[in-house]
């Protein structure tokens, strides 16, 4: 199976800002804990604070597809319902 990356950024509602900043270093955590994970980033983009570049790696399709559903019934998931995903995945 070959490596799953996927790049992009999130736009986050102004009302939702400091609740989804408050909830990053812990998702980041979480993340990062997860097996096939090798690399996982979220950063506030300086030119626009609404705006977070991701960028992730996982082993394979299996442990993308894990984080994806960790990811949606998690407590990150809730606080994140109302961002705007724009993502490219490359497998």
């Amino acid at each position: 199976m070959s490596k799953v990356t996927l790049k992009g950024f999130i736009l986050v509602p102004e009302s939702d800002l400091e609740l989804v900043k408050s909830e990053l270093a812990t998702h980041k955590r979480l993340t990062l804990e997860e097996p096939g994970c090798i690399s996982f980033s979220v950063t506030e983009n300086v030119e626009n604070s609404l705006r977070f570049d991701v960028y992730e790696e996982f082993t394979d399709k299996v442990a993308f597809e894990y984080h994806q559903k960790r990811v949606k019934a998690s407590h990150w998931g809730k606080v994140t319902v109302n961002v705007e995903r724009y993502y490219e995945i490359f497998e």
